[in-house]
C-alpha cells in the first residue's frame, strides 16, 4: 500500500518519538559510565522497530544515531562495527527520503566521516564530511544539529571564525517540540564549545 508523504512522514515521526526522548535521557541525564550498555538496550529497541516497520526513512536514522552513539560511548577498535552499521543504516535511509527528519542522515554521516579514523583502520574522510555538512545544511539551514556537528568539525580543522559562526546560529535556532530535553543539552555543549574558542557567547 502506498501512503501520501505526508502521512509517511508524520507516522515516521511519532514512531521514532520514544528513541528520540530516551536517547536525550541517556545523553544528557545518565552518568557516562553507563552510556555504551544504555545505547546498546535503546539499539535493540530500534532494530525492532525497523523490522516491524521496514522501509520508514526516520526509524532508520534513529537506528544509526543510536549505534554511532554506543560507538562513542565505547570508543577503541570494538566501535568499528558499530559506526560501519550506522553508515549503512544512514545511507538506506537516504534511497528512501533525503529529508527526512530535515536531512538528519547527512548530518550523522558528516559526523561519521569526521570523526572515524581514517584508512586503512575506518572510513573517516574529510572530503566526504564537508559534503555531508553542505547537504545538511542545505536542507536544515538553520538547525541546531547540523550547525553545532558542523561548527564542532570546523573548530578540529582550526577554522575558528567559520565555526564560531555556525555555533552562533546552533545556539540561535528554533526549538524543537517534544525535544526540550535534547535542545537544552545540546544548547549547554554549544555553549562550553563557544567558550573554549574564547569571548562570550551572545545567547
Amino acid at each position: 500500500m502506498l501512503l501520501a508523504p505526508g502521512a509517511r512522514a508524520a507516522d515516521g515521526h511519532a514512531l521514532v518519538e520514544p528513541l528520540q526522548a530516551r536517547w536525550a535521557e541517556i545523553k544528557y541525564q545518565l552518568p557516562e559510565g553507563a552510556h555504551a550498555e544504555e545505547y546498546a538496550l535503546l539499539g535493540k529497541r530500534a532494530h525492532a522497530l525497523s523490522e516491524a516497520n521496514p522501509n520508514v526513512p526516520e526509524v532508520l536514522i534513529w537506528e544509526a544515531i543510536i549505534a554511532a552513539s554506543e560507538a562513542g560511548a565505547r570508543g577503541g577498535l570494538g566501535a568499528l562495527s558499530l559506526v560501519k552499521q550506522a553508515r549503512r543504516l544512514l545511507e538506506e535511509s537516504l534511497k528512501l527520503d533525503e529529508g527526512a527528519l530535515n536531512g538528519s542522515a547527512y548530518t550523522s554521516l558528516g559526523t561519521l566521516y569526521a570523526k572515524v579514523p581514517r584508512w586503512p583502520i575506518g572510513f573517516g574522510n574529510r572530503d566526504k564530511a564537508e559534503a555531508m555538512f553542505a547537504r545538511s545544511l542545505a536542507l536544515n539551514p538553520d538547525g541546531i544539529d547540523p550547525n553545532y556537528f558542523y561548527g564542532e568539525y570546523l573548530v578540529e580543522r582550526k577554522r575558528v571564525a567559520e565555526a564560531r559562526r555556525h555555533l552562533e546560529k546552533a545556539l540561535a535556532a528554533p526549538p524543537r517540540p517534544g525535544r526540550e530535553l535534547a535542545d537544552e543539552g545540546r544548547r549547554q555543549e554549544i555553549r562550553a564549545l563557544l567558550i573554549s574558542l574564547g569571548g562570550e557567547t551572545t545567547h
